[in-house]
C-alpha cells in the first residue's frame, strides 16, 4: 500500500507538471514527452479494483442551479407566465425528443447544431432544437387550425457554449404563439406588445425591438441580383450585422458564398438602413423595391403593423431594421428581435445593442410541411431569451449584494422551553392543513435563540412561539422577526392572523 501511495503521489506531481506546461504554452514536443512519462507512471499504477473514479462535472454547455439561482429563475418565469396568461394563452407540452425527420431541413444552416440520438428501437430520433417545429407538428397531427398557446421547456443545441453570456447547449425557451387565419398584423402586433410588456416588467434595462419582413428581404435580394438558390445563405450572412461590421459580412458573401462585389454593394445600400414608419414609406417609393411584389406586400403589412403598435403605445420601442434577417428557414413574413441597449456615453450617441433577449416572427408554411394534405395554418410567435435574462438578473443581484429568499416559509413554529416537541408537531400540522407555509427545527429541544437566528438567515417573517404559560392560556405568541414585536394570539385565530400579516407577495429578488 505504501508503494502504491508513493506512485499515486508521483502521478499527481507529474499531472500538475503537464498542466503547468500547457498553461505556459510550452512546445508540443516537450508536452508530448512529459505526457508520455505520465502515462508510463499510470500504467505502473494499474487499475485500482476497489475504487471507481468519477469526473465530477456537468457536461459541457450545461450547469447546475443553486436554490438562490432557482429562486431568481422562478421569479422571472412567474413574470413571463402571468403575461402569457393575461393575453389568453393556453399551455401545452411536447416530448423532449422528436423523430429526426421532423426536425431535419427546418433550420437552414443551424441544422448542423441538432443533437442526433442513436437508433432507438427502430426510430431515428433527435433532441428538439426549439419549441416551434414541435408546435407545428402538434398542430398538424391534431388537425388544429386555431390556438393561442405558450410552452416553457428545455431545448438542446450542439453549439459552442459561451456560458458567461447565457449561451448553453441545454437551455429553456419561453414561447408564445398564435395559430389561425386572422386579419393581417393584429396577432403580430399583440406578440410585439407581449414582448415589450415582459421585458419592461423584468426591469433589465433599456431595450429596442428590431422589426423586418422576410418578404422584404427576399424582394431586396431579388432586385440586387442574388440567385434564388443563395437567398437563405445570404440571409444568414446579413443576420450577423448586429455582431460584425458590414465589411466582414460583405467579405463572407463574396469570398465564401460566391456573390459578386457589385451585388454585395447593392445589398449593403439597403441593409444598413433603419428607422420607423417613415423608412417604410420611403421604401414604398423606392423605384426598384416597389416594383417587387413580395417586397411591396411586406412593406404594406409593416405600415399597418406600425399603426397598431402606435395604438398599443409601444411604437417608440420598435425600429424597422433592414439588416434583421433571422437565419431560420421557416419564417415567411414579419420577423423581430429585441436587444438590450448600452447606456449612452455621449450626448446624441446611438446606443449599442449588447445582445438578443427575445425574438420571433411569422411562419405561415411550417404546419403545411407536416400536414398530409399540405393544409397551411398561419402562425406568428415569439420566444423570450430567458437564459440571457437570468444571467443579467444574477449579475445585477451580485453587484447589489441583495439577499435572495430561497423559500416561501411564512412562519417558523418554535418553543420557548424544553419538552414541547409534541406541541410543536401538533401546531405545525394544523398550519400545514390550513395551507400555511410553515417549518420547525428538527431537534427535540432547540434553543429559542437558535430558532430566531434560523428565521433571520432564511428570511422567514414570523415565529409562532409555544410556551408553557401560552398553552395554559390557549394562546400562541406571534413574533415579527424584523421588528421583534410580539403579540399573543388565540390559537383558533392564529391561521387568519398569519394570513393577514403575510398577504403581501413574498419578495424573491
Amino acid at each position: 500500500m505504501a508503494d502504491r501511495a508513493a506512485l499515486e503521489e508521483l502521478v499527481r506531481i507529474q499531472g500538475e507538471h503537464v498542466r503547468s506546461l500547457k498553461q505556459q504554452k510550452a512546445s508540443a514536443e516537450q508536452i508530448e514527452e512529459e505526457v508520455a512519462k505520465l502515462l508510463k507512471l499510470k500504467a505502473q499504477l494499474g487499475p485500482d479494483e476497489g475504487k471507481q473514479k468519477f469526473v465530477l462535472k456537468t457536461p459541457k454547455g450545461t450547469r447546475d442551479y443553486s436554490p438562490r439561482q432557482m429562486a431568481v429563475r422562478e421569479k422571472v418565469f412567474d413574470v413571463i407566465i402571468s403575461c402569457f396568461k393575461r393575453h389568453g394563452a393556453e399551455v401545452i407540452d411536447t416530448p423532449v425528443f422528436e423523430l429526426k425527420e421532423t426536425l431535419t431541413g427546418k433550420y437552414g444552416e443551424d441544422s448542423k447544431l441538432i443533437y442526433d440520438l442513436k437508433d432507438q428501437g427502430g426510430e431515428l430520433l433527435a433532441l428538439r432544437y426549439d419549441l416551434t417545429v414541435p408546435f407545428a407538428r402538434y398542430l398538424a397531427m391534431n388537425k388544429l387550425t386555431n390556438i393561442k398557446r405558450y410552452h416553457i421547456a428545455k431545448v438542446y443545441r450542439r453549439d459552442n457554449p459561451a456560458m458567461t453570456r447565457g449561451r448553453y447547449r441545454e437551455f429553456y425557451q419561453c414561447d408564445f404563439d398564435i395559430a389561425g387565419q386572422f386579419d393581417p398584423m393584429i396577432p403580430d402586433a399583440e406578440c410585439l406588445k407581449i414582448m415589450c410588456e415582459i421585458l419592461s416588467s423584468l426591469k433589465i434595462g433599456n431595450f429596442l425591438v428590431k422589426v423586418n419582413d422576410r418578404r422584404i428581404l427576399d424582394g431586396m435580394f431579388a432586385i440586387c441580383g442574388v440567385p434564388d438558390s443563395k437567398f437563405r445563405t445570404i440571409c444568414s450572412s446579413v443576420d450577423k450585422l448586429d455582431k460584425v461590421s458590414w465589411e466582414e459580412v460583405k467579405n463572407e458573401m463574396v469570398g465564401e458564398k460566391g456573390l459578386t462585389p457589385e451585388v454585395a454593394d447593392r445589398i449593403g445600400d439597403y441593409v444598413q438602413q433603419h428607422g420607423g414608419v417613415s423608412l417604410v414609406e420611403q421604401l414604398l417609393q423606392d423605384p426598384k423595391l416597389s416594383q417587387n411584389k413580395q417586397a411591396l406586400e411586406g412593406l404594406g403589412d409593416l405600415k399597418l403593423l406600425f399603426e397598431y403598435l402606435t395604438l398599443f403605445g409601444i411604437d417608440d420601442k420598435i425600429s424597422f431594421d433592414l439588416s434583421l434577417a433571422r437565419g431560420l428557414d421557416y419564417y415567411t413574413g414579419v420577423i423581430y428581435e429585441a436587444v438590450l441597449l448600452q447606456t449612452q456615453t455621449q450626448t446624441g450617441e446611438e446606443p449599442l445593442g449588447v445582445g438578443s433577449i427575445a425574438a420571433g416572427g411569422r411562419y405561415d408554411g411550417l404546419v403545411g410541411m407536416f400536414d398530409p394534405k399540405g393544409r397551411k395554418v398561419p402562425c406568428v410567435g415569439l420566444s423570450i431569451g430567458v437564459e440571457r435574462i437570468f444571467s443579467i438578473v444574477e449579475q445585477r443581484l451580485e453587484a447589489l449584494e441583495e439577499k435572495v429568499r430561497t423559500t416561501e416559509t411564512q412562519v417558523l413554529v418554535a418553543s420557548a422551553q424544553k419538552k414541547l416537541l409534541e406541541e410543536r408537531l401538533k401546531l405545525v400540522s394544523e398550519l400545514w392543513d390550513a395551507g400555511i407555509k410553515a417549518e420547525l427545527l428538527y431537534k427535540k429541544n432547540p434553543k429559542l435563540l437558535n430558532q430566531l437566528q434560523y428565521c433571520e438567515e432564511a428570511g422567514i417573517p414570523l415565529v409562532a412561539i409555544i410556551g408553557e404559560q401560552e398553552l395554559k392560556n390557549g394562546v400562541i405568541k406571534l413574533r415579527s422577526v424584523t421588528s421583534r414585536e410580539e403579540v399573543d394570539v388565540q390559537r383558533e385565530d392564529l391561521v387568519e392572523e398569519i394570513r393577514r400579516r403575510t398577504s403581501q407577495p413574498l419578495r424573491i429578488c
